[in-house]
């Protein structure tokens, strides 16, 4: 990337792609200024909670197909996925395999922040424009500079992977989801305008006549409970609040009595 620019707090040299309520949180294509050379996504979204339709993600492969474009599509919380028909993979789409890497992580699947365990899928039938294999390069950076992750973490992720831990991980992703949707109707019942909270573990509050900075200073201050400023996550989040369900339900309880 380039510098920042001081006045429009984005880096040089990187095409954002504006996601809010307007375009359904999904990027106009279309109108950006020029073309990417990579397009990276996330879905479900983190900090807004938005998660792309199957009709959204086949127009992001068709636009990486017409203009050469490779996607990086981050699914870290797929399995939060409710809603049926919903993409929990590019690979679900049509010739994503010419165009798209995954990566994906057990953090959020399993909290597995911090022990640092994820994986990333690199089709064999990926190629730059030249005709060479994207897989090749891929390959030698990760055998140069990495060389791999502890056993004990590996067999970790085998134990999330099996009968039992695939329950597990079930139970935990509902704990976290009826957080969400408490999170989510507490805010609604307040008067607020809400996204997310339903395919994702975020919830993004639309404020009202204040910045997510004076927000989030005015409820910590009232009521003693941590959100996340919309600015935080760049100019496009500004004028919301992320509120998170990972809590425990004690606690999201408590918070949501705070707000009321």
């Amino acid at each position: 990337t380039g510098l920042i620019n001081q006045e429009t707090k984005q880096f040089d040299k990187i095409v954002y792609m504006p996601c809010n309520p307007s375009n359904d949180f999904f990027p106009d294509l279309q109108a950006l200024s020029q073309t990417p050379d990579i397009i990276y996504f996330c879905s479900p979204n983190n900090p807004t909670g938005a998660c792309a339709s199957r009709e959204q993600l086949t127009k992001l492969v068709q636009y990486a197909k017409e203009h050469g474009s490779i996607i990086v599509f981050d699914a870290a919380y797929a399995p939060f996925i409710r809603t049926p028909g919903v993409p929990k993979s590019i690979y679900e789409i049509e010739g994503a395999k010419d165009v798209a890497i995954e990566v994906n992580s057990f953090s959020k699947y399993a909290g597995f922040t911090g022990v640092r365990l994820g994986w990333t899928i690199v089709p064999a039938s990926l190629q730059y424009k030249d005709g060479s294999p994207v897989r090749a390069d891929w390959t030698r950076v990760m055998t140069t500079g990495f060389n791999g992750a502890s056993a004990i973490v590996q067999n970790g992720g085998l134990a999330c992977l099996d009968e039992e831990g695939s329950e597990e991980i079930k139970k935990l992703i509902d704990y976290y989801m009826n957080n969400a949707n408490k999170l989510r109707s507490t805010f609604q019942d307040l008067g607020f305008e809400v996204f997310g909270g339903t395919d994702a573990p975020y919830i993004f509050v639309r404020l009202q006549g204040k910045t997510s900075w004076e927000a989030f200073k005015d409820i910590l201050e009232a009521i003693q409970v941590v959100t996340i400023p919309g600015a935080g996550f760049g100019p496009g989040g500004e004028g919301f609040l992320r509120v998170s369900a990972f809590a425990p339900k004690e606690a999201c309880d408590e918070a949501c009595e705070r707000f009321r």
